[in-house]
C-alpha cells in the first residue's frame, strides 16, 4: 500500500476524513506547483490547507474564509513561498519554486469540533534533479574514449591483415614467376 493510501486510511480510521479525493502532482525542482481543492460548501467556510509532517503531524499552511477575501498564512509559512487563492468552485494552493523538502502529503479541509475534516488530499512529488554528477560524467567520457580506442585498433588490425595478405600475394607471384 502506498504512503498516500496508508496515511489516508489512518486518518479515515481516526475519523478525520469525510471524503478523500486523492491525487499526485509531480514537478521538477524550481518549478511552481498548484494543488487544487474543490470548494465543498455553498456558503462561506473557513477552508484550511495543511501538510502532513513526519507521517503523523498535520501542520497548517494557509487558510481562507471565502473567495472574496484574502488568505491568511499560518505561523511559519513564508509569504514568498505560498499563495492561496479561490474562486467559487476551487481553492488553489500555489507553492513557488519547489524543492525536495516540499515533497509530501497535502490536505485541504476544515475544522469541526476541534478535528480536521479532509476534503482533498494531494501527494506532491518533487522529482530529483536530472543533472549529471561528476563521477557519471567521468565514467561516460572514459567509456566513449575506450570505445574509440577499440574501433581504432580494429581498423589497424584489419589494415595489418590486409597488408599481410598483399605481402603473401606478392611473394607467391614472385615464386610463380621464378618457377615459370
Amino acid at each position: 500500500m502506498s504512503f498516500n493510501m496508508r496515511t489516508a486510511v489512518l486518518l479515515f480510521s481516526l475519523g478525520w476524513i469525510s471524503l478523500s479525493d486523492s491525487q499526485t502532482v509531480e514537478v521538477q525542482p524550481g518549478e511552481n506547483a498548484t494543488l487544487l481543492c474543490s470548494n465543498f460548501s455553498s456558503f462561506p467556510t473557513h477552508t484550511i490547507w495543511f501538510r502532513l509532517v513526519n507521517q503523523t503531524l498535520p501542520i497548517c499552511i494557509s487558510s481562507i474564509y471565502n473567495f472574496a477575501q484574502p488568505s491568511v498564512l499560518c505561523n511559519g509559512t513564508e509569504r514568498e513561498k505560498i499563495e492561496l487563492t479561490s474562486n467559487i468552485s476551487t481553492i488553489f494552493l500555489k507553492i513557488k519554486k519547489v524543492d525536495l523538502s516540499d515533497s509530501g502529503l497535502y490536505f485541504c479541509g476544515y475544522y469541526t469540533s476541534g478535528h480536521p475534516v479532509i476534503v482533498n488530499s494531494t501527494y506532491l512529488k518533487v522529482q530529483e534533479s536530472r543533472s549529471q554528477n561528476p563521477s557519471t560524467m567521468i565514467l561516460g567520457s572514459l567509456t566513449v574514449f575506450l570505445l574509440l580506442v577499440i574501433i581504432g585498433l580494429i581498423f589497424k588490425i584489419r589494415k595489418f591483415h590486409t597488408g599481410i595478405d598483399l605481402f603473401k600475394l606478392k611473394l607467391n607471384m614472385q615464386r610463380f614467376l621464378v618457377n615459370t
